[in-house]
């Protein structure tokens, strides 16, 4: 078998265990970030909805029920993350990372707050069907699109580096007002093949 073979295995290989880890991740990161999903959701209907008549206890205090109930998910899904998804790629210390995770799903939290308070005070839409829509379908879709991005952006640029990725490979130059962005990250490796 010629060198070129075994490099060409061996790439298959790699990506073969890489592509393996990455399904598990995911399926784990679904799973916990269903139980949150659920966490939140049953949170907010219980204090807005649970008691004499439909009323409860923050019944008109729908913003105050959201925070409630997405700090609550927020705590549940760090754990579930942090000790059962990526529990083999934890490096930064417990509260460092809770605090992370916090600021980063603080921002989800605004942008789903901003859904239910438009629904709620502008539009006037004060059922369980518009307020659930607006904080825990369109909210909840909006932050996740912003939590992505803030991850990819800001949270794990270190971490590729440590595992062999560039920012900005040697052969192109960053703009100046540019940080480091994660999509434009490439292998340092030479390609099979490059001279």
């Amino acid at each position: 078998m010629s060198g070129r073979d075994q490099g060409g295995t061996g790439l298959v290989r790699r990506l073969r265990d890489t592509y393996e880890v990455l399904a598990r991740e995911a399926a784990k990161f679904g799973i916990v970030g269903a139980v949150a999903f659920v966490t939140d959701f049953g949170i907010f209907n219980l204090l807005r909805y649970a008691g004499p008549d439909g009323v409860g206890v923050l019944h008109h205090k729908p913003l105050t029920a959201n925070v409630i109930s997405v700090v609550t998910s927020i705590v549940v899904a760090w754990l579930g993350n942090r000790y059962w998804t990526f529990r083999h790629r934890r490096r930064a210390s417990a509260p460092r990372e809770l605090l992370l995770f916090f600021v980063m799903n603080g921002f989800g939290l605004l942008i789903s707050l901003a859904c239910l308070g438009f629904t709620y005070y502008v539009l006037d839409l004060r059922g369980p069907l518009a307020s659930n829509i607006s904080a825990k379908v369109v909210g909840v879709a909006l932050g996740t699109l912003f939590r992505w991005w803030a991850y990819r952006r800001f949270v794990f640029v270190e971490e590729l580096r440590e595992e062999g990725w560039e920012a900005h490979p040697s052969h192109e130059q960053p703009q100046a007002s540019a940080g480091p962005q994660v999509d434009d990250v490439r292998r340092s490796e030479a390609r099979p093949g490059a001279a």
